[in-house]
């Protein structure tokens, strides 16, 4: 059976960075009162469609691996926030990407989605189905956002991260991987005014969240999942070089950390920079963490994910031997012709009057 293993990288950030002390001009918060809680000093707001992003990651990706588009096999998405609801979005990367020969699917796992659309990359090789995936994590969640909800206007931000996920009969890539979910949580993360039940009635858009229940599950599962994927994997906790989780909230990661006891070395942490980009941050962070050099050839990595549904999951991985990118372009996003700030007072006044 081959082994699945990551052999590109890419990101995209928006240009537009909003400060702690931007959005306190827009919603009754401050810095202080967001960094306490959160971690968080800054995100991105998007000028660009989601598949914009995506597309730009991808491309990044595929560019590291020393593919095209006409190598890909199948192409998925993980997103909550597609540009549209049908068709899918990567279908819509796939026409950007020019991958007509590749199958293209999304998914929706909220902020795991990442992980699980690593597991189904992992399967489509295993079983021979695919020999090249590309797998994107893309959000735009500032279009979701209620600028009169304080507690959630302030967490999250826009971005994407992408792999290339290829079969490999070396010993790397996915060693171990479990997945879970809980739907009976559903209502402790959620968007109201999306969807078919809302048709008719005069629902609100806006993310709803309650913080301390997702803070206490984020915990224990992340905690528990990083555990379990460092055994199955046959690993020692001390063998771990580098745990990339979910960036929702620096206390978690911290929780998480101490759960594992880990240095701060250890962990990956970006999440003051970004915000929450729900399935984007880890793509976003591992692309980053190749690109600043922490990760090295060999390196036992940990992803690890909590988020809406309820779902979580993780995943101990051996990356190969090479760290740097085949190649590099020099495409980027369209100038923007407004601030982050701007973009994001203007959405609101459009949902919301």
């Amino acid at each position: 059976m081959k082994n699945a293993t990551i052999t590109g990288w890419g990101r995209c950030v928006p240009p537009q960075i909003v400060t702690n002390d931007d959005l306190s001009t827009v919603v009754d918060t401050s810095d202080e009162w967001i960094t306490s809680r959160s971690g968080i000093k800054e995100r991105r707001v998007s000028h660009v469609n989601n598949s914009d992003m995506a597309t730009l990651a991808a491309r990044r990706a595929m560019a590291a691996a020393g593919v095209t588009s006409d190598d890909l096999d199948y192409i998925i998405v993980a997103t909550c926030t597609p540009d549209r609801q049908i068709p899918a979005a990567a279908c819509i990367v796939q026409a950007k990407l020019g991958a007509m020969q590749a199958a293209a699917s999304d998914i929706n796992a909220g902020c795991t989605g990442f992980i699980y659309g690593l597991s189904m990359a992992h399967g489509l090789i295993a079983t021979g189905t695919a020999g090249r995936v590309l797998l994107i994590g893309s959000e735009r969640i500032s279009s979701y956002l209620d600028l009169d909800e304080r507690s959630t206007a302030v967490l999250f931000g826009d971005g994407a991260g992408a792999v290339i996920v290829e079969a490999t009969d070396r010993d790397e890539g996915i060693k171990s991987m479990h997945l879970g979910a809980d739907g009976t949580g559903a209502e402790a993360l959620t968007a109201t005014g999306l969807g078919t039940e809302f048709i008719g009635q005069e629902a609100r858009l806006a993310i709803i969240m309650d913080g301390q229940e997702i803070f206490k599950n984020a915990v224990k599962r992340m905690g528990d999942e990083t555990v379990d994927a460092i055994r199955n994997a046959g690993w020692e906790e001390t063998e771990v070089d580098l745990v990339i989780p979910h960036q929702a909230n620096a206390r978690i990661i911290d929780a998480v950390r101490r759960r594992i006891k880990a240095s701060e070395d250890q962990v990956y942490v970006n999440i003051h920079k970004y915000g929450n980009t729900s399935a984007a941050t880890i793509p976003i962070a591992l692309a980053e963490a190749v690109e600043d050099g922490t990760i090295k050839p060999g390196a036992k990595l940990i992803f690890v994910a909590f988020g809406a549904g309820l779902t979580w999951g993780a995943s101990a991985f051996q990356w190969g031997d090479r760290v740097d990118p085949i190649a590099t372009i020099d495409d980027d996003l369209p100038t923007p012709d407004r601030t982050g700030i701007e973009i994001l007072v203007e959405k609101h006044k459009a949902l919301y009057g």
